[in-house]
């Protein structure tokens, strides 16, 4: 069986909330590439995002898993590379419909509004719901 990748950020808001997605995943078998940060000390989140969002674009990572205070700035701060399409989500349906309608390839949480247990869903949803292709492709398309 071949290990998937998946590369997973945050900044201090999000730490908490990574530290627990990172455990469920290493438990699921995937390599993660961790890359940062490492604590509650104030840090800069578009450093974080940049590192994800690299490893996703050059395939080092098949998906990535982006955690600050809100997750809007870590998806700003991701959707600005090519190919990125980086999804702030909520809930559950938030996070299959990402990925079931546009294809989003970095999944980002606001870990100081979502609790663990529905970070965790979302984390799963968001790594086995497929892309459902069709009218969504050719949507996703016209991003490039």
């Amino acid at each position: 069986m071949v290990t998937e990748t998946v590369a997973i950020g945050a900044d201090h808001g999000g730490f908490p909330v990574k530290a627990a997605l990172k455990d469920r995943l290493e438990a699921g078998g995937y390599e993660v590439l961790d890359f940062g940060t490492d604590s509650e000390e104030s840090v800069d989140y578009p450093e974080y995002a940049d590192r994800v969002a690299g490893a996703v674009s050059d395939g080092s990572a098949r998906c990535g898993i982006l955690v600050c205070g809100s997750g809007i700035g870590m998806s700003i701060a991701a959707n600005r590379h090519s190919g990125i399409r980086a999804a702030l989500c909520h809930d559950e349906e938030t996070a299959r419909l990402s990925r079931q309608h546009n294809n989003a390839n970095i999944l980002v949480l606001g870990g100081r509004l979502i609790d663990e247990q529905t970070a965790i869903k979302c984390l799963e949803l968001f790594l086995e719901t497929a892309f459902e292709g069709g009218r969504h492709q050719r949507r996703i398309d016209k991003l490039k």
